[in-house]
């Protein structure tokens, strides 16, 4: 097992779904088995218009052989591991090269940083973590930036290992995905309810609005920034019991069994659809509303 880097594009040929799957040719086959069982950092490349660079983390259950596409496999990322950078680490940053392993003895960027997988060593893998993660309320200990590249002997030290696995731990605790999970949707927002378009921010600075999960974490619904919808108080809790729900263009859904539908549309924005995110990838996605609207919103 060991950590890895999967190139993923917002734009992808490939019939990826990050917090689900990831689809490869058979030639990095090998470098994907390496994975399994452990986790891996999602980088979008440089030439992407408005790049993300590294931008998501997690962890490979299981690598197939693709069952829709002849030579291509699938690596299926184990439930509820995904979860997006609240700051999407650029690969070449303010401190440099995020990924040291990259750069040859010369100190110059090799070839190695252009194969669509590849494995990182444990300090890369904490760097990474650490840059993406808000650091605001200190979640995971601070990593000594001046790291000269290493020889692969260097980069399994015990102690470097020891330090990636207890990041592995702070990603893996609900109550830090929940707090980097709001970050990242209320980001998306603008810290603005979908469904009424108001943006509220209470007297101690915070915004009166919760991240919701569109699929909920009980049923297997992924911390992916897709999964997820801003919210005021009280549209989260019509949108989780099913009283008002969402197309997928948005349009908003008001549940026959609600008593008082025009005091509802008048509670909803004026478009008569839920606001969303200003990039594409940021946007409710598809078969999370579909799923939705067959399990929980009420008819």
């Amino acid at each position: 097992m060991g950590f890895g880097v999967f190139i993923h594009r917002s734009d992808s040929i490939y019939d990826d779904s990050p917090a689900e799957r990831y689809q490869f040719p058979s030639q990095y086959l090998q470098r994907v088995q390496a994975c399994v069982g452990d986790w891996i950092i999602y980088y979008e490349p440089r030439k992407v218009a408005e790049t993300r660079g590294y931008f998501a983390v997690a962890k490979v259950e299981q690598v197939i052989p693709d069952p829709a596409t002849s030579g291509m496999y699938l690596a299926l990322i184990e439930p509820g591991s995904y979860l997006d950078f609240v700051r999407p680490v650029p690969f070449n940053g303010v401190d440099g090269i995020a990924e040291r392993g990259v750069l040859n003895a010369q100190g110059r960027i090799s070839g190695r940083a252009q194969s669509a997988v590849r494995p990182i060593s444990p300090d890369d893998f904490s760097r990474i973590i650490a840059l993406g993660l808000d650091e605001s309320e200190p979640l995971l200990p601070r990593v000594d930036t001046n790291v000269r590249p290493m020889s692969f002997e260097e980069e399994q030290a015990p102690f470097q290992l020891e330090q990636s696995r207890n990041r592995v731990s702070f990603i893996a605790s609900r109550i830090v995905r929940d707090r980097v999970f709001r970050q990242v949707v209320l980001n998306a927002y603008d810290k603005r309810c979908a469904i009424t378009g108001l943006k509220l921010i209470n007297g101690g600075g915070r915004a009166e609005v919760d991240a919701a999960h569109v699929r909920p974490v009980e049923a297997n619904g992924p911390d992916i920034v897709s999964n997820g919808i801003a919210l005021s108080g009280t549209a989260h809790w019509m949108f989780d019991r099913g009283l008002i729900g969402l197309t997928d263009d948005l349009e908003i859904l008001i549940s026959r069994q609600v008593n008082d539908r025009d005091a509802v549309r008048g509670f909803i924005n004026k478009t008569g659809r839920a606001i969303a995110p200003r990039r594409a990838f940021e946007r409710p996605h598809a078969h999370f509303l579909q799923w939705h609207r067959e399990h929980c919103f009420k008819q």
